[in-house]
């Protein structure tokens, strides 16, 4: 307990200290985010708090991490290190979309084959359950990808990628926690003191964003997270009270909004005839500020509507895995199909500009 809490307390206070020195150097230097057309702010802003983030992690999980009991930690860190250099390059000298998946795809290989970052079963969804190893592999890989993905198309206005990265680090930090599984807390908790500490900088007006930087590393955290929970749940060694029938479901709940919105627009680019890649203003937190909701409050709508999905999922937990992923995937459609009805409404009835 006492790891977790000096995790938490290290990442907070060096992201704290570090993200002022960060903002100062990016305006002497004008390391910029400029608003562009796609943009959500109006102020160029400096985009390197991820440089912060990440400082602020990596030292934590160094310092309090029990080795003895977390072997596969250097491969981890090592994927921690490439996604940071990828994300850090694209905030200083944008890369191409193919570019930054190349890198992603990587750090999934090597969390899938040397940290052994698994997935090994469907737990019946489509009626499978255990998957043959190559197959769990590329899954695996699939996985992680969408997770890292999910986090970097999400972060477009102030505080939610890092609200729903800090939420899916204390609720997930906690359940290993109770498991007596202490590496894994430590980095959730090291992790969701750094993000608290970059919060205070992010929140409108926001002085600083995370960046790929930041959200690439959230993401590949995520993923890692999610993955051991799932697994963990399923090995008999730790079947109890605080396991869960139905845990790929709660885990999906917990990452619903950044996983569904980057489906959703993925499938609606390429229904268009686009690349999946190509940017635009359809994401989830664009529709909110279509409605009139500021940065502030479609935030924090959005969180409460993630929390209201696990909290819902956890209760229905013995309606087992295919049933409560169904529901989830059917709730958040209507969802999202009423919040695009009540947009384009808001937008047929406005006055054209004179």
């Amino acid at each position: 307990m006492y790891a977790i809490i000096l995790g938490f307390i290290t990442a907070f206070t060096l992201t704290f200290s570090i993200i002022p020195v960060i903002i100062r150097v990016a305006r002497e230097r004008r390391i910029y985010d400029r608003p562009n057309e796609r943009s959500s702010h109006e102020e160029p802003t400096p985009s390197l708090g991820g440089i912060g983030i990440f400082a602020g992690t990596i030292c934590a999980v160094v310092l309090w991490t029990p080795l003895d009991s977390f072997s596969v930690l250097q491969y981890i860190l090592a994927a921690f290190v490439l996604i940071f250099l990828i994300g850090a390059l694209d905030d200083l000298l944008p890369l191409s979309p193919y570019k930054k998946f190349s890198a992603q795809l990587l750090v999934a290989v090597i969390l899938a084959y040397k940290a052994d970052v698994r997935i090994s079963s469907l737990y019946g969804v489509f009626g499978v359950y255990d998957l043959p190893e190559l197959t769990s592999f590329v899954l695996s890989v699939l996985v992680i990808i969408a997770i890292i993905n999910s986090f970097n198309l999400i972060d477009g206005i102030n505080g939610l990628a890092g609200s729903i990265g800090l939420l899916a680090c204390v609720s997930l930090g906690m359940w290993f926690w109770a498991i007596h599984s202490p590496a894994l807390a430590v980095v959730a908790f090291s992790l969701a003191g750094a993000i608290t500490a970059f919060l205070k900088y992010n929140f409108t007006p926001a002085q600083i964003f995370m960046g790929d930087t930041g959200s690439l590393l959230i993401g590949t955290v995520c993923a890692i997270l999610s993955i051991h929970f799932i697994e963990m749940n399923h090995l008999a060694s730790v079947q109890s009270a605080r396991t869960f029938h139905s845990s790929p479901a709660i885990a999906v709940s917990i990452l619903i909004l950044p996983l569904y919105d980057t489906v959703r627009v993925f499938v609606q680019r390429i229904l268009q005839g686009r690349s999946p890649f190509s940017p635009d203003k359809t994401h989830i937190h664009h529709i909110m500020l279509d409605l009139g909701c500021s940065h502030t409050q479609a935030t924090a709508i959005l969180l409460a509507i993630n929390i209201l999905f696990v909290v819902f999922t956890i209760m229905l937990d013995w309606l087992g895995t295919p049933t409560l992923l169904a529901l989830d995937i059917v709730l958040m459609f209507l969802l999202m199909f009423a919040l695009q009805q009540f947009s384009r409404k808001r937008k047929t009835n406005e006055p054209p500009l004179l």
